[in-house]
This record gives structure tokens, sequence and C-alpha cells, in this order.
């Protein structure tokens, strides 16, 4: 998409508000890989997506700054709650406070650990899952999260086009593409599921656990 396209349909849906203005900035200004937040486009589609799906229970793989968890928590009904999980234990300085500082702290569960082992392990059966970890790792999250969803419920997965590196062979030796690459082909001929993917952004593949 062009830049004046991209800037076009920003100014034709909802505004992702302030205080995620603000978060994405500091999120480029101050971290490393400040593109693996969710951005504008994709934040008011996740919280769109909540909307439709009214999931009480929502698990996260990968928190990062914490900006794809607070739009997802902006779409959640009363009482529900997005638990969400950072492996990388050097981000929690960042995100933690623009979390608890959030106007939806208190629908947020955020855990510094690795979510494959540790969300089961809380016992809840969850509407909606939403992977956007280590893309080395995709296919063990995506089997976990298949054990806590519900029947019905749906996963989303995120950076499923990585760039277009997945129909680049420049990039056959990358792990993270093959993570992805990996991912992709079992999704697709997963008979537990339906699935489709959203060329938008990065590529979002939305799945429906049958």
């Amino acid at each position: 998409m062009s830049p004046e396209l991209e800037q076009y349909v920003l100014s034709h849906i909802d505004p992702e508000g302030d205080y995620l203005y603000r978060l994405y900035r500091a999120t480029n200004l101050h971290t490393l890989h400040g593109r693996m937040a969710s951005g504008h486009l994709q934040g008011r589609l996740l919280k769109m997506l909540v909307r439709m799906a009214r999931p009480r229970n929502i698990l996260e793989v990968g928190t990062f700054s914490g900006y794809s968890a607070i739009c997802m928590a902006e779409g959640l009904d009363e009482g529900g709650k997005v638990y969400t999980f950072e492996i990388n234990d050097e981000q929690e300085d960042f995100t933690r406070p623009w979390i608890e500082g959030s106007p939806v702290a208190d629908k947020i569960v955020f855990t510094i650990g690795d979510a494959i082992t540790e969300a089961p392990r809380l016992g809840i059966v969850f509407d909606m899952a939403f992977i956007d970890g280590d893309k080395r790792t995709y296919i063990q999250a995506y089997e976990m999260a298949l054990t806590v969803v519900r029947q019905g419920g749906f996963i989303l997965a995120d950076n499923t086009l990585w760039d277009g590196h997945v129909v680049d062979h420049a990039y056959d030796r990358d792990r993270q593409t093959h993570g992805i690459e990996q991912f992709n082909d079992l999704v697709a001929r997963d008979p537990r599921v339906e699935r489709v993917i959203l060329p938008m952004r990065d590529g979002l593949t939305i799945i429906r656990k049958l």
C-alpha cells in the first residue's frame, strides 16, 4: 500500500486515541524493533474482531510493548480479560507501566514468561488467542493454543506473510522465515480448523477451531 493510500485508510477509520498514539511513538523511540507493535490499522482491526466475537478470555502470546493487548482489551465486554505473556524479561520495564497506566488496565493480566508452558497452567478456557511471539516457535504456540481455546473459538496469528519473505528464496535459510513458512503450511492443511489470511500490513491469519 502506498503511503498516500495508507494515510487515506487511517483517516477513514476510528482514531487510535492519544494514549495508543503516545505508546506507539514511545515504542519506536525506545525499543529496537518498534515496528513490531500492531499500530493504528491493525489495532483497530483487533478491537473490531473482539467486538464481533465477544470473547470473555483472550490469550496473547507475545506482549512486546502492550499495544495489541490494550487494543483487544478495549473491545472486551465488562468482565473480560486479556492474559498476555512476554518471554523477554528485558521488555518488562518498558511495557508494564504502559499497560498499568492504560484506561483498560483492569482487563489485562501481564505475565513475564513462556506462554507455551505457562498458559495451560492457568486452567482457563479461552475464546480467542493472538499469536505474535517468536516466529521460530509459532507451531508450538499454535498447538498449545488449540488445547486451551474452546471449540468455535478463534486463533489470530500475526506476521504470516513476513514482509513477503515467505515467497522470497533469499530468505530460505532464515530461521524466522522458515518458522512462519512451516506454520502456514501446517495451518493450510489442518483439518481441525478453518482459516483465512488477510494480506494487510504483514499478514494476519484468522483461524477458527472446529
